[in-house]
């Protein structure tokens, strides 16, 4: 734990990730667009840098916690980026939820630079970022997985290790993003039903949580959504993305399924009706109107 871990892009998840390893006495190197993001940091100890380069070369292993792969592509290979920056055998953890192709493409980039890649999409918020607790889809050389095995498992309590292959993270997240935008839909969906048919919410809610309508998702949106909670954890347009490339990763595999096509078009909908900056909860608001 002597050695720095930086963290490029510190809003919900990438934020939660830092807080959480100064937490347990490591050190951290932070920089982010927002420097209000960086200055909570500073705050409880970490060090702000102006520009990712500068923050990965102060460090042992550069995670990057933006939203997509144009920010991550200026990141990594941008003015002032990380592969420029850092020195051989410098490992680079991509956390995004982007395509696999994009992750493969973005591993073969750093590996001509002589960089690692560990593929690591993550699952469960930012509460749980901070304490931990979320999951880590892993997909790295075994050399890579065990070298950084003690910063991997205190970042996550849930580290599923899915393969060798950078992209197989992605496909895994994707996967798991897409039934949870399934089951958000539904969830909100049925409650929207409901309200029309003039049954307490709240009460109706509590019979799902014990049957066999149950999701975790739909219980931890619908809660805030009930009360006209919408500020931001997780934006709409953050499962209006995750469901878009999950669909276009089944089209390249030839896969067609009922469901998924609906949830990225609900989806895309919240997102025209300005609701892009909204808590995916939001979803319930749509569709009761």
């Amino acid at each position: 734990m002597t050695q720095a871990v930086a963290i490029i892009g510190v809003g919900n998840m990438g934020g939660g990730m830092a807080a959480n390893l100064l937490a347990r006495g490591w050190a951290v190197r932070v920089h982010d667009i927002d420097p209000c993001k960086m200055d909570a940091l500073v705050a409880q100890g970490a060090k702000a840098l102006t520009a990712p380069g500068e923050c990965a070369a102060s460090s042992a292993l550069t995670i990057v916690c933006v939203v997509d792969a144009a920010q991550t592509g200026d990141v990594l290979f941008g003015a002032g980026g990380v592969a420029a920056a850092v020195p051989a055998g410098h490992t680079v953890m991509l956390c995004p939820t982007i395509s696999p192709q994009d992750v493969e493409a973005f591993a073969q980039r750093l590996a001509a630079h002589g960089l690692h890649t560990i593929d690591a999409p993550m699952s469960g918020g930012p509460a749980r970022a901070r304490d931990g607790t979320m999951s880590l889809m892993v997909a790295c050389d075994d050399a890579v997985f065990s070298q950084h095995s003690a910063l991997i498992n205190t970042l996550s309590a849930k580290v599923f290790r899915i393969s060798q292959h950078p992209g197989d993270g992605a496909r895994t997240k994707l996967v798991n993003n897409l039934l949870a935008g399934i089951n958000l839909v539904g969830a909100a969906e049925a409650l929207a039903l409901a309200a029309r048919l003039g049954l307490d919410l709240d009460r109706t809610l509590d019979v799902i949580e014990q049957s066999s309508g149950q999701s975790w998702i739909g219980s931890d949106r619908l809660r805030r959504a009930i009360a006209g909670d919408y500020a931001p954890r997780a934006h709409v347009s953050l499962l209006q993305k995750d469901t878009r490339l999950a669909m276009q990763a089944a089209q390249a595999a030839g896969f067609e399924g009922p469901l998924g096509g609906a949830a990225r078009d609900t989806f895309a909908r919240a997102g025209a009706a300005g609701f892009d900056a909204l808590d995916d909860a939001a979803i319930f608001r749509l569709l009761s109107e």
